[in-house]
């Protein structure tokens, strides 16, 4: 229910068209509880932001302008940048109603605010497919990005229980995934942003896993303990300055993620460079995932 004395803090961003997917992850990461995107002009959009605090702005912007980095668009990208105040409509609950659970192989990724079992009611899937509720929060990866169906796809495909590491956990979804998988594996996931282990926490124990799932803020290094599946949903420059400790984790296969299809070579020359060879490729969208 929407509070008449309460109001939300909105950002508005005005960028051209194709950088839309890049405004509304910087967007996200900057801290906004959610993202909506309207028509500006031919040419345009404007993706706004929606903050329960108003934001510094200038933080903000050099937020969306590393989010233009990473998916290779020039700053002039962004064209104007505003905020405004909106008084609270519920909109959050008006999101909400527009995400739907998300069918990946046999997992099937639904919102905790959907109390049906969508496997059976919106899918007419088989008893073995597997329910993961995620709330995203302030986190990256609620299964309908490409990334993470990339990876979700390479965990049904190479999992076979034993250990499994998740590094950039997000809101959790991969090590979740791999915890309902095979319960008694050994999981662990980590994650630079302090909020974000938080959230995938949370998350795991609203799917009944979170004694199985061993979270920490950091990320893989050299003392990290090995594991037979390991997965890296980060950025093509991140994994590429973190290869030798992924491979050095890694004692079975390598499942890379977060990587734009133009920068496949950037990816892969280093991973030859390692003696890594024998790569497979699967694409969705403008994203692909490299599994070693």
């Amino acid at each position: 229910m929407s509070d008449p004395a309460r109001s939300w803090h909105a950002v508005d961003a005005i960028a051209v068209r194709e950088a839309c997917e890049a405004i509304e992850y910087g967007l996200m990461d900057a801290g906004a509880q959610g993202t909506e995107t309207n028509e500006s002009d031919s040419a345009n959009l404007v993706v706004s932001g929606y903050f329960d605090a108003l934001p510094e702005i200038e933080n903000v912007r050099s937020t969306l302008i590393e989010a233009l980095r990473i998916y290779n668009f020039s700053p002039a990208s962004l064209i104007e940048l505003t905020t405004r105040n909106v008084p609270d409509r519920d909109w959050l609950a008006e999101w909400k109603k527009d995400w739907q659970p998300v069918e990946v192989g046999r997992f099937i990724v639904a919102p905790p605010w959907i109390e049906s079992e969508p496997g059976a009611v919106a899918t007419g899937s088989s008893r073995d497919q597997l329910v993961i509720r995620i709330e995203p929060g302030m986190a990256f990866g609620t299964g309908t990005h490409e990334t993470t169906r990339l990876c979700l796809k390479a965990i049904e495909k190479y999992f076979r229980g034993g250990s499994f590491l998740d590094v950039g956990t997000g809101t959790g979804i991969l090590a979740i995934a791999a915890a309902k998988m095979f319960p008694g594996a050994r999981v662990e996931a980590c994650d630079t942003d302090a909020e974000a282990v938080l959230i995938a926490r949370e998350n795991a124990r609203l799917n009944g896993v979170g004694e199985q799932i061993d979270f920490s803020v950091g990320t893989v290094e050299a003392q990290t303990s090995s594991a037979d599946l390991v997965c890296a949903n980060l950025t093509a420059p991140v994994i590429v300055g973190l290869l030798p400790e992924l491979l050095g984790a890694t004692c079975g296969r390598l499942i890379l993620s977060g990587i734009l299809a133009e920068q496949r070579d950037l990816v892969q020359s280093r991973l030859l460079e390692l003696g890594a060879d024998g790569f497979e490729i699967e694409q969705d969208g403008e994203w692909i995932s490299l599994t070693v």
